[in-house]
């Protein structure tokens, strides 16, 4: 999670994760950067940047964002009752 990263909706997100699954990936990382950001070194160890938003938000915040976020994503794809 980078300033410098794409902006993504639930759908896009849920589509990345059975994308990764399809191509045989089990395990994904999610590293939120600080104050002030990631290292280039880390960025470019990265094959997905994302942002949440162009706003800053707290280190503790932007951690349940996306951990909602991640399970929203699974709920869209098992056809859950979570998401719209």
């Amino acid at each position: 999670m980078c300033i410098e990263g794409r902006q993504k909706s639930s759908e896009d997100l849920a589509e990345e994760f059975a994308d990764s699954a399809i191509s045989g990936i089990s395990s994904i990382v999610f590293i939120i950067g600080g104050s002030w950001g990631l290292s280039d070194e880390v960025k470019s160890l990265s094959s997905i940047k994302l942002s949440m938003s162009k706003m800053t938000f707290p280190h503790q915040l932007a951690r349940v964002m996306l951990c909602e976020q991640i399970y929203r994503a699974f709920q869209i794809n098992s056809n859950g009752k979570y998401h719209k």
